[in-house]
């Protein structure tokens, strides 16, 4: 019997695994470790949302199965938050569904479309289902390196031209994960009219659009016009109401592409439960107080880690949105790449930072951390950090002397 399964060799080792084990190796030695490494939100989520699932739980009915495609009252809430914020008119019954997060969408949503060697057009680098949603699927990948939107749309038609097969999909993410990069409108509009023109749908994950710190909040592919007719987008209330273990997420747009998610999901999940769904929905029609101060505690660890780590010697750039920063290797520590550099801040700063490799072949030379930490702990992780950058030397040997005796 053959012990290599086609799907799963497809997919190459979880980069991420190395840091993880040495974390969790750290801590059981009782260290203290500062981590960056996941978007995880320490956020609470808001007060009324979790009286309601505590409320709606009483009611013995909603223990029953729900539906895959989510309640009506969540479908409902969610076209009503596309209006309120983007001034877009959403069926709810046709353009629209709920996910267990957005991950489990699109990741599905690709199982729904995919034939064996379809191409897939995907930024690079990029949050990893987005590639890798398309390989478990049977799918082939064509990167797209992440550059300026002008550079963009050039690696975009490049690719499109010199394609064979014809590719069936691209694949977007602003403001991004991982490097928190973000795009305007017009952008959108000129992706829209190239990919219509050429055939390809289009999936956008906006799971970062309530999170920014200018005066301009990121847009919607749906605000184009005609948009809907190759493109759907997925959102989540994970990082924009801090509820990421609730997994509830959202696909919007086609409606083609929504009915063929709501097929594939039918026969895999009975939706998420009832008391959830109710609570999402308080969350997107209650006050949205909580949103504005989530912005401002993001906001406050950024520029708290942007300047605490330059003082330590670590520049590094701010980002406009996100709740990451994506911090290129320090000069002296550059030819370590960044899964060593990362290794490196574990080992001799107590700090966990996500190696810039693991989101693509681009993301070499960068780190991703997320700014889950209160600000008196990135104060702390700057100190462990301006200690390595003064003694250099002294680090680099440590460090090897440390991994020898692992």
């Amino acid at each position: 019997m053959s012990e290599d399964f086609l799907r799963v060799k497809r997919l190459p080792p979880y980069v991420f695994s190395e840091v993880n084990t040495m974390k969790l190796n750290a801590r059981s030695r009782g260290l203290d470790i500062i981590d960056f490494g996941m978007g995880n939100p320490d956020i609470q989520p808001p007060d009324h949302v979790v009286e309601k699932v505590i409320a709606t739980i009483q009611n013995p009915k909603t223990h029953r199965y729900s539906v895959s495609r989510g309640i009506n009252g969540l479908r409902r809430a969610n076209a009503d938050y596309y209006y309120r914020r983007f001034n877009v008119d959403i069926d709810p019954e046709k353009e629209t569904i709920v996910t267990l997060g957005s991950k489990e969408g699109f990741a599905n949503l690709a199982m729904a479309i995919t034939s064996p060697g379809d191409v897939v057009l995907v930024p690079n680098p990029s949050y990893p289902i987005h590639a890798y949603g398309f390989i478990i699927a049977g799918g082939a990948l064509r990167h797209l390196p992440v550059g300026s939107a002008e550079q963009m749309l050039q690696e975009l038609k490049h690719a499109v031209a010199h394609c064979i097969p014809k590719p069936l999909a691209l694949v977007l993410n602003f403001p991004s994960n991982p490097t928190a990069q973000v795009v305007t409108l017009d952008f959108y509009e000129e992706v829209v009219e190239f990919c219509r023109n050429q055939g390809l749908w289009i999936l956008s994950d906006l799971a970062y659009a309530e999170v920014y710190f200018n005066q301009f909040p990121p847009p919607s592919i749906l605000q184009v016009k005609d948009a809907r007719e190759i493109a759907v987008e997925f959102t989540s209330i994970s990082k924009t109401y801090s509820m990421p273990g609730w997994r509830i997420g959202f696909a919007t747009g086609n409606a083609k592409l929504i009915e063929a998610l709501a097929r594939i999901k039918s026969y895999l999940d009975y939706g998420a439960f009832t008391p959830i769904q109710v609570a999402a929905a308080a969350a997107l029609n209650g006050p949205q107080d909580i949103v504005d101060n989530m912005r401002k505690i993001y906001r406050r660890r950024r520029d708290t880690l942007i300047k605490s780590f330059a003082r330590a010697g670590w520049v590094i750039p701010s980002p406009t949105a996100t709740m990451f920063v994506w911090a290129p290797i320090p000069k002296p520590f550059k030819e370590m790449g960044s899964l060593e550099f990362s290794k490196l801040l574990l080992e001799c700063a107590n700090v966990a930072v996500s190696p810039g490799i693991g989101f693509g072949e681009h993301g070499e030379g960068y780190v991703r951390i997320a700014l889950v930490e209160n600000e008196q702990r990135i104060q702390q992780a700057a100190r462990n950090i301006r200690r390595i950058m003064l003694s250099q030397n002294k680090t680099m040997e440590e460090f090897e002397r440390r991994r020898m005796l692992l």
